[in-house]
């Protein structure tokens, strides 16, 4: 069993590029802001990971275009957890919220790592892994 969550985007005028698409690097964004959506959602955000005294700096990204998203178009990314050690993977996939169409998918893997040391952590918090029990992480 895996946790997903979903996240709407509505594409903004800022986003887009000369050719009236959105720029390549605002996909990051996205998955920032779906990344951020889907923690918030199990109950282990960026300030819970800080009290646990880790932070989960991206080391990977895997992005794959499908079809440019436009002005006002409305965005779903459903996001999904796919490895918890010794890594966080997090699965993305962008559809036209209208259509249902798929016009981007994605993966970033992050390392846990102490904040004091800086050094890396091959295991997830306490915190993380009980908010993950139920889903065979």
């Amino acid at each position: 069993m895996k946790f997903e969550a979903e996240t709407f985007i509505t594409v903004q005028f800022y986003d887009l590029d000369p050719m009236n698409v959105v720029w390549h690097g605002n996909y990051i964004k996205y998955l920032e802001t779906a990344r951020c959506d889907l923690l918030s959602k199990i109950g282990y955000d960026y300030d819970r990971m800080r009290e646990d005294g880790v932070a989960y700096p991206i080391a990977k990204m895997d992005l794959k275009f499908i079809k440019p998203c436009t002005f006002n178009q409305k965005l779903r990314i459903v996001s999904s957890v796919e490895e918890l050690e010794p890594c966080l993977i997090i699965k993305y996939v962008i559809f036209d919220a209208e259509t249902g169409e798929k016009v981007f998918t994605a993966k970033s893997m992050q390392i846990c790592v102490d904040v004091i040391s800086k050094e890396s952590v091959y295991s997830a918090p306490k915190g993380l892994k009980e908010k993950f029990a139920c889903c065979n992480l």
